[in-house]
């Protein structure tokens, strides 16, 4: 194993520990839940802690697959 060999997995890892860490970033409140589409009032964008980890989720795996 050379340092490209080095080099090659710990960019891995790195991108590994991205992907993991990476909490999306949700677009502003816009008066229905995010994910299920309730009406909600004031500046919530979801529902619920269940509609926000579903969200948080789903635009993990989108972000993983590239779109």
């Amino acid at each position: 194993m050379d340092i490209a060999d080095l080099a090659q997995i710990q960019n891995e890892q790195l991108d590994a520990l991205r992907v993991g860490a990476h909490k999306p970033v949700a677009p502003p409140a816009n008066g229905t839940c995010l994910w299920c589409g309730a009406p909600l009032a004031g500046k919530q964008r979801w529902c619920d802690a269940d509609c926000r980890d579903e969200w948080e989720h789903a635009e993990r795996c989108r972000a993983t697959r590239g779109g």
